[in-house]
C-alpha cells in the first residue's frame, strides 16, 4: 500500500510490527544510545520532576533510562489511568519500592496512592510514548488520546510540563495523516538523533 493511501490504523499496524521484530540485543544497544543522547539535552539538566512510561509492545526500552534518571537524583513519575475522569492520566512518583498493579491494558502502573500524585502542571518533562512520528514532528499514538489530553495545556500556552518523544529510528515515516487536534511535539529523541521542531 502506498503511504499516501494509508490510514492511521494502517501506519499503527505497520510500525508496531516493525518495532516488534527488533532483537533483544538491538533493544539493549538502543536503550544505552538513548541515554547518551539525553545526557546532552539541556532540558534534562534543568528538570527535576520527570514523567516517563514503562516500555511495552516493542517500544524503546525505558528501564535503563529510569535507573539512569534515579542516579541523576531526578524524581521519576509514571502515568496511571485516572479512576473516574475518562481518558485522563495521573502521574505518580515512582521509586524502586513503589507497589505496582496492572491496568486495564495489562501495563504495570503504580498502585493509586493520593500521596504519590504530582499535578501534571508541576512536572518539568513528560517523556511521551508514540507509535510513529513524521518529518513535521507529528506523533501517532495508540489511539486512546490519553497523551493528547494530558499535553493540551502545554500545546495551548507552552507552559507547564514539556513533552519529549522517545522512539526507535524505524518508527519514522515521512508523513502521517493528521487530525485537527494533532499538535507536533517540540522534540523527539531516537538512539541516533535529536529531532527538534522548536
Amino acid at each position: 500500500m502506498h503511504q499516501n493511501n494509508m490510514t492511521r490504523a494502517d501506519f499503527r499496524k505497520q510500525i508496531r510490527a516493525r518495532r516488534k521484530q527488533l532483537s533483544d540485543a538491538f533493544q539493549q544497544a538502543a536503550s544505552e544510545q538513548i541515554i547518551r543522547q539525553l545526557s546532552h539535552l539541556p532540558e534534562l539538566d534543568t528538570s527535576q520532576h520527570i514523567a516517563i512510561y514503562l516500555s511495552t509492545d516493542g517500544e524503546l526500552s525505558t528501564h535503563a533510562l529510569i535507573e539512569w534518571l534515579w542516579q541523576q537524583d531526578k524524581s521519576v513519575y509514571l502515568p496511571v489511568i485516572h479512576p473516574f475522569s475518562t481518558g485522563q492520566l495521573l502521574f505518580l512518583r515512582y521509586t524502586p519500592d513503589t507497589a505496582m498493579v496492572q491496568n486495564r491494558y495489562g501495563i504495570a502502573e503504580p498502585r493509586l496512592n493520593q500521596q504519590l500524585i504530582l499535578p501534571t502542571r508541576q512536572l518539568d518533562l513528560i517523556f511521551t510514548p508514540l507509535v510513529g512520528f513524521d518529518a513535521s514532528g507529528h506523533r501517532l499514538g495508540m489511539g486512546g488520546g490519553y497523551y493528547d489530553r494530558t499535553l493540551e495545556p502545554w500545546f495551548k500556552s507552552r507552559s507547564g510540563a514539556k513533552p519529549l518523544g522517545l522512539a526507535h529510528s524505524c518508527q519514522f515515516v515521512e508523513r502521517l495523516p493528521v487530525e485537527s487536534w494533532d499538535v507536533p511535539l517540540p522534540k523527539i529523541v531516537t538512539p541516533d538523533k535529536i529531532w527538534s521542531w522548536e
